[in-house]
């Protein structure tokens, strides 16, 4: 599924939050990793200016000995690693090199070098994942993460489904990593009551009619699950949950059965393809707080150039 994975790393240790899942992920699917850093330096007004050839040489060999150094440690445990070195703006270098040389995931971590913030997510992995259209790693970066590489175990994964074939994209995934690290999975379908958008409150015969729908619903759900839970070793464990709000009991959920990873599919059900995420993963992404991976069900070509994209192809930045 995935035989290429990139690592943007900007030096700090926030950024190496995502190492352990590298490995994790890397040795489960014999899958070959790149270590990428962009070297930029920003002028007064917040852009970025002609690197002075002295102040690059020194910021070039920093970043790479930092890079040489990490790539050593991957590799002293039996990852295939690369190291690249890049100038210019971190998140499109990363995005174009992604592209570029067919990268099937990028790991990212939440924040780094510019430090926590009270933002879930840092401004450039923010770009990144706008504009990527490649499946997606986002680890949050104050989760405290071990120094040994090895210790990290998917002991329990949340996989939200909600019926449709996109959300079954993550499936693969999900049955290698569950024989690998012998996790358990928890398969999860929220089924929401039919709304009723009247002004006068609903009759006695409405209110019968969002059960019975309510009630179907869960009833195929649960046939539904049990399908799927049969195509999974090891046999994963199903929940159905009768609630209004999708995305905010998926994530009450992973808190509560304190998840290590949750796994889902970029677009579902419902997921507006112009763009690319659906509700429930750009949910996840600004308000989750677990490790999340987002597989892109569409490819690369599906995406059209944004309006902002087009004018700035055009006008040329300013």
């Amino acid at each position: 599924m995935f035989e290429h994975l990139l690592v943007p790393l900007d030096g700090s240790s926030l950024a190496e939050c995502v190492l352990p899942h590298t490995l994790a992920l890397a040795q489960t699917l014999g899958a070959r990793v790149t270590l990428l850093q962009v070297v930029e330096q920003a002028d007064p007004s917040g852009g970025t200016r002609a690197i002075d050839p002295l102040d690059w040489q020194y910021s070039e060999a920093e970043a790479g000995a930092y890079l040489h150094e990490v790539t050593e440690r991957l590799r002293t445990a039996g990852l295939s690693v690369a190291q690249v070195l890049l100038q210019g703006d971190p998140a499109e270098r990363v995005i174009d090199y992604a592209q570029t040389e067919h990268v099937d995931l990028i790991l990212l971590s939440s924040h780094g070098r510019s430090g926590l913030s009270g933002w879930n997510i840092s401004s450039v992995v923010q770009k990144i994942l706008a504009r990527a259209h490649i499946s997606i790693l986002l680890v949050p970066a104050y989760h405290r993460v071990t120094s040994d590489l090895t210790a990290l175990r998917y002991e329990r994964m949340l996989v939200p489904m909600d019926g449709s074939q996109r959300a079954e994209c993550v499936l693969p995934l999900v049955g290698a990593l569950a024989v690998e690290h012998n996790s358990n999975v928890l398969l999860v379908h929220v089924v929401r009551k039919p709304e009723l958008p009247r002004r006068a409150s609903p009759s006695r015969e409405d209110q019968a009619l969002v059960e019975a729908l309510t009630e179907r619903n869960h009833s195929e759900a649960s046939l539904y699950l049990e399908e799927l839970r049969a195509r999974l070793s090891p046999p994963a464990d199903v929940h159905i949950l009768i609630e209004e709000h999708v995305a905010a009991t998926l994530q009450h959920l992973a808190v509560q059965e304190n998840v290590d990873l949750v796994l889902l599919s970029a677009h579902g059900y419902s997921g507006e393809t112009r763009w690319p995420y659906g509700s429930l993963a750009t949910s996840f992404m600004m308000y989750g707080n677990k490790p999340l991976l987002i597989v892109q069900d569409l490819p690369r070509h599906a995406f059209e150039p944004t309006a902002a994209e087009l004018a700035a192809r055009e006008h040329g930045r300013h």
